[in-house]
């Protein structure tokens, strides 16, 4: 990033507000969670009884409605951005109708089919729930998913809605757009009225797992945002459940809340065919520039303090996805080089420079920035969502694929950019990119000065 004066981003308050005291200090982590806990294998079943699997917590401790208020289909962004006091004057607000409609009934979590949906007080970025519920015919229900709506439960006999999708069975990410990955559910997993069914979920950034009586219903598809499509769902929110229609029971809720590094493993998984690694993860082999600005350090390149400049393949690259991780130190400051002609500065001479930059470069600098500047704009020229990396010194995972015109960042699960810079007409600071229509170029990193490490880069051509 230029280091260049400009308004402060308004997303800022929102990053500072879920951090506020009052109930809003509840909102927890980012991305990554707080836990570390291996548990794969009893993850996948309940656990006996209302025993939590290790590593998991209770939503519901089966006796009343602490820890729970009420909400209805709104975004959720919008009350988490309040004030604290105002904030706490809607949850207490709720609470009569929370009371009229849900109830706790030996060990089990009710509902007559009417009212404010139940919804957590905590906030969660990255999780792994387990819940079980019963239902009757003719009822419609859900689980939002960080305030978002939701995996679905309905009757999956009732013809009436068999247009809507009933017939496809509980289970999918039913507010998707039609014909979006995860909007039908994979297998009918249903079980018969009458009998507990049991859901297993894993939300990592935007994308969503999900099993259904041990059978997945959903493979790693994004939930997209009901509220606003053009933008991610939030980083974190609350878990809600939904429900209209008839009555449903819910009972053995557990969650468990995901570190960093398991999340990055499940974006990443196995690079797919046809991704090549251009760093070897012990000297620059396949690198050009100021390379001695640099340094390999436990694998991964390292931008030396005070130092700088901007290294890259020897390859050149035209339309391409790349797939790496990235650690910052607090204000931390780089870029990636997207389309790069070898010399220059990149965020002009190149078709970008995609920002990598503290999502708290202002509170830790004491420096503004224009929105232009925050962490996967395309430098200068469009500006990327902000408040999806995981917390300094921990590992991020981001994807960039270039086609074209357009550039389209996934920071940790989420997309935070895609756009099509030959449509850019504004520049900040009226300073125009003359290399943003170009082409061809090679792939790097615009070191400026700050101790920030790449590890794991690999890249695939596209046609």
């Amino acid at each position: 990033m230029k280091k260049c004066a400009a308004s402060l981003l308004c997303t800022v308050a929102f990053l500072l507000m879920v951090q506020s005291p009052g109930l809003h200090a509840q909102a927890v982590g980012t991305a990554a969670g707080k836990a570390k806990s291996p548990h794969a294998a009893a993850a996948q079943r309940p656990a006996p009884g209302d025993q939590a699997p290790s590593g998991f917590s209770a939503l519901f401790n089966g006796k009343d409605l602490t820890g729970w208020w009420g909400a209805s289909t709104e975004d959720p962004r919008q009350y988490i951005a309040q004030p604290p006091a105002e904030f706490q004057k809607k949850h207490d607000g709720s609470l009569s109708d929370i009371r009229q409609h849900w109830s706790a009934q030996n060990g089990d979590l009710v509902n007559d089919g009417h009212g404010l949906y139940l919804t957590t007080d905590k906030f969660y970025g990255d999780f792994e729930l387990l819940v079980d519920y019963k239902t009757v015919p003719l009822a419609d229900s859900g689980i939002y998913l960080r305030g978002c709506p939701q995996v679905q439960i309905w009757d999956y006999t009732e013809q009436a809605k068999f247009s809507l999708g009933a017939d496809k069975g509980s289970g999918g990410l039913w507010n998707n757009r039609p014909g979006s990955p995860g909007k039908d559910p994979l297998v009918k997993a249903d079980k018969p009225f009458g009998e507990w069914n049991h859901f297993r979920v894993i939300m990592v950034g935007s994308k969503v797992w999900v099993w259904l009586n041990g059978q997945q219903t959903v493979k790693g598809s994004t939930l997209e945002n009901f509220y606003n499509y053009a933008l991610p769902v939030p980083p974190r929110g609350p878990i809600q459940l939904q429900t209209h229609g008839g009555e449903i029971r819910w009972r053995r809720m557990f969650i468990r809340e995901i570190a960093s590094d398991e999340a990055n493993r499940r974006l990443r998984g196995t690079d797919p065919p046809g991704f090549k690694s251009v760093f070897n993860g012990k000297d620059f082999t396949g690198w050009n520039g100021p390379l001695d600005n640099y340094q390999v350090k436990d694998n991964a390149i390292l931008c030396r303090p005070n130092k700088g400049g901007t290294i890259y393949t020897r390859e050149e690259y035209s339309n391409f996805v790349v797939r790496l991780e990235f650690k910052l130190p607090p204000g931390g400051n780089n870029g990636l080089a997207i389309r790069y002609p070898g010399s220059g500065d990149t965020a002009y001479v190149g078709m970008c420079e995609s920002q990598v930059l503290d999502d708290h470069y202002e509170e830790a600098t004491g420096q503004k920035i224009d929105p232009r500047q925050a962490h996967g704009s395309a430098y200068g020229m469009v500006a990327a969502q902000r408040g999806y990396q995981h917390p300094i010194g921990e590992w991020n995972y981001e994807e960039v694929t270039v086609t074209g015109p357009t550039i389209k960042v996934e920071l940790n699960g989420a997309v935070i950019l895609d756009a099509d810079l030959s449509k850019v007409t504004e520049f900040m600071a009226g300073s125009k990119h003359p290399g943003k229509d170009r082409t061809r170029g090679h792939f790097g990193f615009a070191g400026h000065s700050d101790p920030v490490m790449f590890r794991n880069i690999a890249i695939k051509t596209l046609k």
